[in-house]
C-alpha cells in the first residue's frame, strides 16, 4: 500500500478469551479510534458476519462491513489483535481478529496480503509465540507492505 493501514496503537494482545461479538467491537473501536470508520462500522461488520462467516481458517478471523456499508469506511486501515485464550467464531477457533476497512476496492489488496501471510501454519505459530504488540506490528506491516 501506498500509506499506512496500521499503526502500533492498532495492534493488541490479549491474555484471555473474547465472544465473536466482543472481538468484533475491539475490532471495530480501533478502526473508528484511528479515523478509518465511523461509529456504524460494527453494525456493519455484524451484517457481514449475517450473511457469510468472515473466519478463514488457521486461526484468523478478518471481520468488514458490507460493500451496501461502504459509507462508513472513512480511510482504509487495519485493526490487528491476538486473543491468547481464543475466540469462538461460530464453533471455530480464532486467536487473530483483523478487522480491516478498505476505501474502494483497497480492502482487497490488503486481504490478498493478510491470507497469504496466514496460509501457513508455522507463519501462524510463529504470530502465536511473538510476546509484544511491537512485535506483531513488525511482521504485519511488512506483509502488508505498510
Amino acid at each position: 500500500m501506498a500509506r499506512d493501514v496500521l499503526s502500533l496503537g492498532q495492534v493488541r494482545i490479549h491474555p484471555g478469551s473474547a465472544t465473536r461479538d466482543e472481538a468484533m467491537k475491539e475490532a471495530a473501536d480501533i478502526l473508528q479510534a484511528a479515523g478509518a470508520v465511523t461509529a456504524e462500522y460494527y453494525d456493519a461488520m455484524q451484517q457481514r458476519e449475517q450473511t457469510v462467516s468472515t473466519f478463514m481458517g488457521n486461526e484468523l478471523a478478518i471481520p468488514h462491513g458490507t460493500n451496501e456499508t461502504k459509507d462508513t469506511i472513512l480511510d482504509s486501515a487495519l485493526s490487528v489483535v491476538r486473543y491468547d485464550g481464543g475466540v469462538d467464531w461460530d464453533g471455530e477457533q480464532v486467536t487473530f481478529v483483523i478487522g480491516i476497512a478498505g476505501k474502494g476496492d483497497e480492502h482487497l489488496e490488503i486481504l490478498s496480503q493478510i491470507a497469504i501471510l496466514f496460509s501457513e501454519e508455522d507463519d501462524v505459530a510463529r504470530l502465536k509465540a511473538l510476546t509484544t504488540p511491537e512485535e506483531i506490528y513488525a511482521v504485519v506491516s511488512e506483509a502488508t507492505g505498510s
